[in-house]
């Protein structure tokens, strides 16, 4: 079986590289990365980390508008398909990419697969929740990471659905392990396990509204512990431009992007999380992290109805009062799966080439 596996941001190659690694003893993967987020995170140092091949196409689309990205993906990565002649094609999550995998494959006869299908945030004003809902109706095959999504999917009237559990369960079983063993970056910025805060910020509507931004980093600063924030290009671009960079740096310990086995061995030690990063609010719980989470809403629900999550928004005082209080987490449930999700999905993917 051929499998064109289609990514475009890291967390996607993080979502991919249990799969890639299942597909490697039986199958034939290519593996195309859309260009849609390039970063010096994304080099040959990364891939040794997730211990998979670097892409072997790098359709370097770039940034721009979400139609302009978009469509310059379709065209491109529309042509790669016709070379290539893939039985199947897989798609991760909800970027412009998943997107453009999707219109695609829907115009040919390989089957699509939609790893991370059903999520919903309920937000139509995200582009992230149109992406993963016109790729979800138009998808062949869709693995749905917990019952929540099932259920979406079912409510929707759609057909081939799968409760497989999460792939990103899969990769933070063999990553914490790994980190553990490997990872130096608490020594390299002395940080003690359970004494600090991590904190990530990225998405459009905390970083370009400065008000909202402005907000959040005045609470980070107010904590009672230390608050280590890997930055993101694009905040460090707004923190800059709105005048806020030196403040933050002197209220906050702010450091580079890091690695992925570094960033879990940043998550897991730390005290608890503020994240708007829908992929961090999971790993959180993965890692028996307490999350402060800096949006209005979530497409991981399970994780809040569990009480291991905390939605603040923007709200500065919230998020000041989540950061300072005494947490008493409750019984943790299994909610995605066991961590053989990436078998569960390439088994389904030989039944239907079969």
């Amino acid at each position: 079986m051929k499998v064109v596996s289609l990514v475009g941001a890291r967390p996607q190659f993080i979502k991919a590289f249990p799969v890639s690694r299942a597909l490697a003893d039986r199958h034939e993967e290519v593996l195309v990365h859309t260009g849609q987020h390039y970063s010096e995170a994304m080099s040959e140092v990364f891939f040794e980390e997730l211990d998979i091949p670097t892409p072997e196409y790098n359709l370097g689309v770039g940034s721009g508008t979400h139609g302009q990205q978009t469509g310059e993906m379709v065209t491109r990565f529309g042509e790669l398909i016709e070379r290539e002649e893939p039985d199947t094609i897989v798609v991760y999550g909800d970027t412009n990419s998943t997107l453009a995998g999707a219109l695609v494959t829907a115009k040919t006869d390989a089957p699509l697969a939609h790893v991370e299908a059903g999520l919903r945030s309920h937000n139509d004003a995200m582009p992230e929740e149109t992406n993963r809902i016109l790729t979800d109706h138009v998808s062949d095959l869709l693995f749905a990471p917990t019952e929540r999504g099932v259920t979406n999917l079912e409510t929707e009237g759609i057909e081939n659905v799968h409760l497989t559990g999460d792939v990103m369960y899969d990769a933070i079983l063999w990553a914490r392990t790994r980190a553990a063993d490997h990872s130096t970056v608490l020594d390299e910025h002395d940080l003690t396990a359970g004494e600090y805060v991590l904190t990530t910020v990225h998405r459009a509507g905390n970083t370009d509204d400065r008000e909202r931004l402005a907000a959040i980093m005045r609470a980070l600063g107010a904590a009672d512990r230390e608050v280590v924030l890997p930055i993101h290009p694009r905040t460090a671009d707004c923190l800059d431009t709105y005048g806020l960079r030196e403040t933050v740096e002197e209220q906050l310990t702010v450091i580079e992007p890091q690695g992925y086995l570094d960033f879990v061995r940043l998550l897991d030690g730390a005290e608890r999380v503020a994240t708007d990063s829908g992929g961090v609010q999971k790993e959180a719980f993965f890692l028996d992290t307490p999350c402060v989470t800096l949006r209005e809403e979530t497409e991981w629900v399970e994780t809040v109805d569990a009480g291991w999550n905390t939605l603040v928004g923007a709200d500065e005082e919230a998020i000041e009062h989540e950061l300072q209080r005494e947490i008493t987490l409750p019984e943790k449930p299994e909610l995605y799966g066991d961590g053989d999700a990436a078998e569960r999905m390439v088994a389904l993917l030989e039944e239907t080439d079969g």
